[in-house]
């Protein structure tokens, strides 16, 4: 497999989840602005979608959207223990914890990341992204370690990467502790430092 990324994106998240199979794959930045790979491949043959994340298969066919692959990932890989089984309530509760993540969370950081938003549109974006946190504060309240049935799953790597946006963005994470150790907690993981050793964004 060889997973398309951008140094620090949310495509961290699905290489977290391959560190921690234990098995071989490939990887390869993608510069999304001019639409080339690092080798010099238009990446828009590759994914028309032109953003990344993309997991290109070992029958050469393409999947995208980084829920998608996450889930892909971790069901192709079921030793590594990623997802809660098929059919349980649990593996609903991780797929509602990666919706949300996806379409709330990610998505309110947007604005953040766009060229041409003016201050008073971060600042309500900050607003926004304040507002999710305190919801995963909420959660995090209880003692609990990872988001779903007491294991680190492919929702848990979700989740540190979109919250660690907050140190390029202007939030301070300190307000929200249960999720500051949560993230300590996720970067200590081998899979965690081994992605960000990979992606350029530790020594």
């Amino acid at each position: 497999m060889k997973l398309y990324y951008k140094p620090g994106a949310c495509p961290m998240a699905s290489h977290i989840a391959l560190h921690e199979t234990g098995r071989a794959f490939e990887i390869e930045a993608v510069d999304t602005a001019v639409g080339r790979t690092e080798t010099g491949a238009d990446y828009h043959a590759i994914n028309p979608k032109g953003y990344v994340p993309a997991l290109g298969l070992d029958d050469g066919s393409i999947l995208t959207e980084g829920p998608a692959i996450l889930q892909y990932i971790a069901d192709s890989h079921p030793e590594a223990g990623l997802a809660p089984k098929v059919g349980t309530l649990a593996r609903a509760r991780m797929q509602e914890q990666l919706n949300w993540i996806g379409t709330e969370l990610h998505k309110a950081f947007g604005p953040l990341f766009r060229d041409g938003t003016s201050e008073a549109g971060k600042d309500e974006a900050r607003t926004a992204v304040a507002g999710k946190f305190d919801l995963i504060e909420a959660q995090l309240a209880d003692g609990r370690e990872w988001l779903v049935a007491g294991q680190f799953s492919v929702a848990d790597a979700y989740l540190f990467v979109v919250s660690n946006w907050a140190n390029f963005t202007g939030i301070d994470l300190a307000r929200w502790p249960n999720l500051v150790a949560f993230v300590t907690r996720t970067a200590s993981r081998p899979s965690a430092q081994a992605a960000m050793r990979a992606e350029g964004l530790i020594q």
